[in-house]
């Protein structure tokens, strides 16, 4: 028991993330009966990966599944590096759903959302035509080969030169072979080719769109010697969607400002297709990661695995929505980390939560910055470890009694406004929406009545634990945002500034009614 407890309490190791790059192509087959051969193993391929995946969910070992007499390679006729392949896609499949938290029986070949549409049969025509075909694409186009060092590159799909041109053998699983030529203008197509001529190994993956026969090559790439690390100091990156743009703070290792700027994407989200955006993003991941490498310090951003995505009715409004539909926080991302890791940079990913918060109510107007570059100020600071305490003027708020019957007195007021006008709506889509701004007050009432003159933890905000008492700076923002200034993400914090540096909010009590940009009685209150 005593070891067993141990092994317990013993922390897990992460794995350590491998840096890949890619080039995509498409593939032109001068035989007909090539392509159809493809196609065919394609479709094999595409059944051994749910066939696998159902397996694995029923605990079968992958040992038994990848051999030569086992079920991957008689039923589907692959041979058994290609049955381990399938294996892979399969798991990999299967560790997703779970880290997600999703029911790993209810995963849908195919996606679930075109599942649904087909579901409802409201289509007819062409559009009925086009959707199955994407449907059947997507369960039936997919072929998979990895890369092996000791094959002298990919043993399945192999690429060849032949009079200057690049090829594509295909092992169709029986000892023959179907060849393609690989069309592609990709700017890592000589890097791709410099492994071809030196024999290193290269993952394929094929896919089906419209018809055609799309390739992905990727490989594994040694990161470069670092030459800016985090012990000169950090850059923060915080991106915004509405205004879109580029907020950076270059941090001191002692934890002080140095240098901030902005950046506007409004170019990226004018751009005509999706390659011009493609490359402006990597436009504007070079210039960070040069503005990293100018100042000698590491690039530090928010751990955002999923981007909240915003649908219809969900009560945010039709331009915010499609706002934040074509934020592309996660792309820029990955671009700057990957050009990070080629130039010698240093990346530090850190725990996003209150970053934003933190930022507005203690940086924005002690500094005179705005929310963004705030935020992005407190995402440099935590990356060097640096831990974010509240300060005594806001303690000293928090234990007001007049602050604290002041604010519940606002939401208080605030849910009997919203059921008023809830009950003389008639628009099902309005109430509902009602419905949400009456649940959020609610739910801020319940946060201040959970702080029970306590302040709370202030931990919680910098390694991501839950810890008992309310968060204070939870507390803070709904108390100071909407009741005093009018807004829930206000862009101008500089009346927090009295607050702040005196602990004083004279202006607001004393019966002199709300603050001109809030108040129970206010009409200009804005939720955003």
């Amino acid at each position: 028991m005593i070891g067993e407890a141990a092994s317990q309490e013993r922390p897990r190791k992460r794995k350590k993330e491998k840096a890949f790059t890619g080039a995509q192509a498409l593939l032109v087959f001068p035989s007909g009966e090539d392509h159809k051969a493809t196609l065919d193993l394609m479709r094999r391929f595409s059944a051994a990966v749910r066939y696998a995946y159902n397996r694995l969910l029923e605990g079968q070992p992958r040992e038994e599944l990848k051999r030569q007499d086992g079920p991957l390679c008689t039923f589907f006729r692959l041979n058994t590096r290609y049955a381990d392949d399938a294996i892979l896609k399969a798991q990999a499949l299967l560790d997703s759903a779970r880290e997600r938290g999703e029911d790993p029986r209810k995963v849908v070949f195919g996606g679930r959302k075109l599942f649904e549409t087909l579901r409802r049969k409201h289509l007819s025509g062409k559009p009925l035509k086009r959707l199955k075909r994407e449907w059947r694409e997507k369960r039936q186009g997919l072929l998979y080969s990895r890369g092996d060092k000791t094959k002298g590159g990919n043993l399945n799909l192999r690429l060849l030169v032949k009079d200057g041109a690049l090829w594509l053998r295909i092992n169709l699983g029986d000892g023959s072979y179907a060849y393609a030529l690989v069309k592609t203008s990709h700017p890592n197509r000589s890097a791709l080719l410099q492994r071809v001529y030196a024999s290193l190994p290269y993952n394929v993956e094929l896919s089906l769109k419209e018809g055609k026969v799309h390739a992905t090559f990727t490989w594994e790439e040694e990161p470069a010697p670092l030459v800016a690390t985090k012990e000169k100091g950090v850059l923060g990156i915080d991106i915004n969607a509405d205004p879109y743009h580029l907020a950076l703070a270059v941090v001191g290792p002692d934890g002080n400002l140095r240098k901030h700027l902005t950046r506007s994407l409004e170019e990226v989200d004018r751009a005509p297709n999706k390659g011009a955006k493609e490359l402006l993003l990597w436009k504007v991941a070079h210039q960070v990661v040069s503005l990293a490498l100018e100042e000698g310090v590491a690039i530090a951003t928010e751990r955002l695995k999923h981007l909240r995505k915003s649908r219809r009715g969900d009560g945010s409004g039709r331009a915010f929505r499609g706002k934040q539909h074509r934020f592309a926080y996660a792309s820029l991302l990955r671009k700057v980390h990957s050009l990070a890791r080629k130039r010698g940079v240093q990346v530090v990913e850190v725990n996003p939560q209150e970053t934003s918060t933190i930022g507005m109510l203690k940086y924005a107007p002690l500094l005179s910055l705005s929310k963004d570059v705030a935020a992005a100020y407190v995402i440099g600071r935590r990356a060097l470890g640096f831990a974010e305490k509240l300060p005594k003027s806001y303690g000293k708020l928090l234990q007001d009694e007049g602050f604290r019957d002041h604010v519940q007195g606002f939401y208080a007021s605030r849910v009997r406004e919203l059921r008023a006008k809830k009950a003389q709506e008639q628009n099902p889509y309005l109430r509902r929406r009602l419905s949400r701004e009456i649940g959020r007050a609610k739910r801020h009432l319940s946060l201040l009545s959970s702080l029970q003159g306590s302040s709370g933890s202030q931990r919680e905000v910098t390694d991501g634990r839950n810890s008992p008492g309310a968060n204070p700076w939870r507390v803070l923002r709904v108390g100071t945002f909407l009741p005093l200034l009018g807004r829930e993400v206000p862009r101008d914090l500089s009346p927090l500034k009295p607050i702040l540096f005196g602990g004083s909010w004279e202006g607001w009590k004393g019966g002199l009614g709300p603050h001109p940009g809030g108040g129970p009685e206010c009409a200009n209150v804005r939720s955003t």
